[in-house]
């Protein structure tokens, strides 16, 4: 099942929304977005600038914004802060030695005022990596339990087989239409 299913399932109404896709270089991001869009995500090549998908269904418009995380890029990332309804942040659970620059990275997104109390979705992708770490301590590593100014949702994901992608934009989707 694919966004566009997502979509189809919700309520009819005039609503759109905008989600931004951030983490760091090679966490996963574009290939979740073509994932999503049902896209092929077999040759996908480092995200310089930005990806942006929409889809409309029903009446319900979903903006996806997916932005290079390079570190060279992060400082922009700013720029895209305005009018967010949604933040996916994507973290390569194989990759330890960058999860505490990842958690950085997160940290300083939920404290900037623009995204102040914007529901947060953590993808711990790469889940069908033997080496990944389990998305609870990734959690537990981030101190996402902390968080206490908006409704966060942490999902074990693989952008590869599809797991936990659907489950996770299902949640994104229906807290902020709550």
């Amino acid at each position: 099942m694919g966004l566009l299913s997502l979509l189809r399932s919700l309520k009819q109404n005039d609503r759109e929304a905008r989600i931004l896709v951030l983490g760091l270089d090679n966490a996963g991001k574009t290939t979740i977005l073509r994932a999503l869009s049902e896209e092929d995500i077999n040759h996908i090549i480092p995200t310089q600038g930005f990806n942006i998908k929409s889809l409309v269904h029903e009446g319900f418009k979903l903006n996806v914004w997916d932005i290079g995380g390079q570190e060279t890029i992060r400082p922009y990332w700013r720029n895209y802060f305005d009018h967010t309804d949604g933040l996916v942040f994507v973290i390569d659970s194989a990759d330890r030695n960058r999860l505490q620059e990842a958690g950085q990275e997160l940290q300083s997104l939920l404290e900037d005022d623009k995204l102040a109390g914007t529901p947060a979705l953590v993808f711990a992708n790469k889940q069908d990596l033997l080496q990944a770490l389990p998305a609870d301590e990734i959690s537990d590593a981030l101190n996402l339990h902390l968080i206490r100014d908006r409704q966060w949702c942490i999902m074990a994901s693989s952008a590869r087989t599809g797991e936990g992608l659907q489950e996770g934009m299902e949640w994104l989707v229906q807290t902020i239409q709550k």
